[in-house]
């Protein structure tokens, strides 16, 4: 089972921006000595704060780059109260991968 092309070049484009590529490193260290919130990790990802305090960009351009993750499903983001939450979505991230290989 691969990808649609423009779903594959969709993913691609996600993860050809090196700062989307650390932000995804980010996720897969989720949670470790997060400060923004007490429950940070409980979602088994981290909030918008988190992710800007370890790529160090700001706000907007964390929304940016979570809005094209996302879109592309390599992201999951869950809006609780105030806090939007992402995780890295591994099925998608395995399907990429095998998909690559298909095709490569």
């Amino acid at each position: 089972m691969t990808a649609a092309p423009t779903s594959l070049n969709q993913t691609l484009h996600a993860i050809a921006d090196p700062t989307r590529r650390r932000i995804l490193q980010a996720l897969k260290q989720r949670g470790a000595g997060s400060s923004s919130t007490p429950s940070a990790g409980k979602h088994g990802g981290l909030c918008a704060g988190d992710i800007e305090e370890r790529v160090h960009l700001s706000q907007p351009t964390i929304s940016h780059h979570m809005g094209i993750l996302t879109k592309a499903g390599l992201v999951d983001a869950m809006k609780q109260g105030q806090w939007r939450w992402y995780k890295r979505n591994e099925k998608a991230l395995r399907r990429l991968v095998k998909s690559l290989r298909a095709q490569l």
